[in-house]
C-alpha cells in the first residue's frame, strides 16, 4: 500500500462512515488498521472507469465488500514517471426500489 500512495503529507483518504484522513502517515495508518484485524475485508473492484487528463487520472469503480457496494474514486497523479495515489474515496451506494447495488442511479430531472 506504501508503494500506491505518493510520498506527499497533501494525500487525503475518506473511508465509507469517516471522516477525511490527510496526510501520508494517518493514510497509510487507515489502511493499516483495516487490514490488520483477524479477517481483513476482501475488496472486489467491479466496472472500473478510468479518466485522464495531463497528468491526473480518476479512477472510478463500485468497490464490493461481501455484499455491500460502494462507490469509489481513487485520483491518481503522474509523479517522476509513475502513477500514484493522491485521494481515496468509497460510500455506500444508496439505491432506489428495483435497481441493483452497483447500477448507476439516473441523472434526476430539472423542472426548469
Amino acid at each position: 500500500m506504501a508503494r500506491l500512495w505518493a510520498d506527499d503529507d497533501s494525500v487525503s483518504c475518506i473511508h465509507p462512515g469517516w471522516t477525511a484522513i490527510v496526510g501520508r502517515a494517518a493514510v497509510l495508518a487507515s489502511w493499516t488498521n483495516i487490514f490488520a484485524g483477524p479477517s481483513p475485508p476482501e475488496i472486489r473492484c467491479q466496472h472500473p472507469q478510468a479518466i485522464i487528463v495531463g497528468i491526473e487520472a480518476r479512477i472510478l469503480c463500485v468497490e464490493r465488500i461481501g455484499v455491500n457496494a460502494l462507490a469509489a474514486t481513487n485520483l491518481f497523479r503522474l509523479i517522476d514517471g509513475v502513477w500514484r495515489l493522491v485521494h481515496h474515496h468509497a460510500s455506500e451506494i444508496v439505491v432506489t426500489a428495483g435497481q441493483r447495488r452497483d447500477e448507476p442511479k439516473p441523472p434526476s430531472r430539472s423542472l426548469h
